[in-house]
């Protein structure tokens, strides 16, 4: 059996501008119930608090991981979604989000159509077999309470209200198939993201990780996670690019598209613009800008006698 990397990550990669994100919204991340590691990666609280008549909008680059979310709206399922993400913010206001680890939410849903590519349900679908523990109306109270405690800034008390939803479902739905499949998904996830593999590495180095050949790797990612091999590591590049360049707008892109296992900078832009849906240098003049923006004024020193 494979091995688990169990902590939560903590990484701000597909986050779209981190630096104007953290004038935007406060982002805690906390780790899962140990019990339920195995199915969730970790869960994060988003909170903001702005001016009246201001709003901000956050870009999220996907990874392959599904999220249950609770927030003033509902208390909902959301697969992989087929493009970016956005979210626009008003006022104030806390959502609790759980992000499971790639192929999770095939086995909490307990059905293939769970990797389907913008799937959003309402939560009450992890109660669908009506199993003890897990009726609608506990459902949808499980959601409005973490939605409270997340507001009050209780954030253990927000990923309490969810977790005994979450251990009754898995509990009813896990299996030794399911868990063999999850375990290879998180081998090879676990090799990419960890840097085990070479930027260049490819889909026959993944299925290697996996001990199986690309084809079986394939048919495992389109039946428990949603978007194929191939799809991870172009993700991660992308992903490990725009970190690249937000860390530091300066870096030469034909350095960022190098060090992400491109052979050009061509090839990069390509595949970032279909990712971010900008070229890698408009994002560095917007990351440069909105560093410039929230980075303190420094004196000049003047000078020396």
């Amino acid at each position: 059996m494979f091995e688990l990397e169990k902590r939560p990550t903590a990484s701000t990669r597909g986050i779209v501008d981190p630096s104007a994100a953290r004038g935007g919204f406060e982002l805690v991340r906390l780790a899962p119930a140990p019990d339920l590691a195995d199915l969730v990666e970790r869960h994060w609280v988003v909170r903001w608090d702005l001016p009246p008549g201001e709003e901000f909008t956050q870009v999220v680059v996907p990874h392959p991981n599904a999220n249950v979310v609770a927030e003033a709206d509902g208390f909902a399922v959301h697969g992989i979604p087929a493009g970016l993400f956005s979210r626009t913010l008003h006022g104030s206001g806390a959502v609790l989000g759980t992000k499971l680890r790639p192929g999770a939410l095939r086995v909490l849903l307990g059905t293939p159509d769970a990797v389907r590519p913008g799937l959003v349900l309402p939560a009450a679908a992890l109660a669908a077999d009506g199993g003890e523990g897990a009726r609608v109306a506990d459902v949808e109270d499980a959601g409005r309470r973490a939605v409270a405690a997340a507001r009050a800034g209780d954030d253990v008390g927000a990923v309490a209200a969810v977790t005994p939803l979450l251990r009754a479902v898995a509990g009813r739905r896990r299996s030794a198939r399911s868990g063999v499949a999850l375990a290879r998904v998180a081998r090879v996830l676990g090799g990419v993201v960890g840097g085990e593999l070479g930027p260049d590495a490819g889909v026959a180095d993944l299925a290697a990780l996996a001990g199986t050949t690309p084809r079986s790797l394939q048919r495992l990612f389109a039946a428990w996670v949603g978007v194929s091999p191939k799809w991870v590591l172009q993700r991660h590049r992308v992903h490990v690019a725009a970190d690249l360049i937000a860390a530091d707008p300066g870096f030469p892109l034909v350095d960022v598209a190098a060090a992400v296992g491109y052979y050009d900078q061509a090839h990069l832009s390509t595949d970032f613009a279909r990712a971010i849906g900008t070229t890698p240098a408009a994002y560095a003049r917007r990351c440069a800008a909105s560093r410039a923006a929230v980075s303190p004024l420094v004196p000049t020193p003047g000078p020396r006698a």
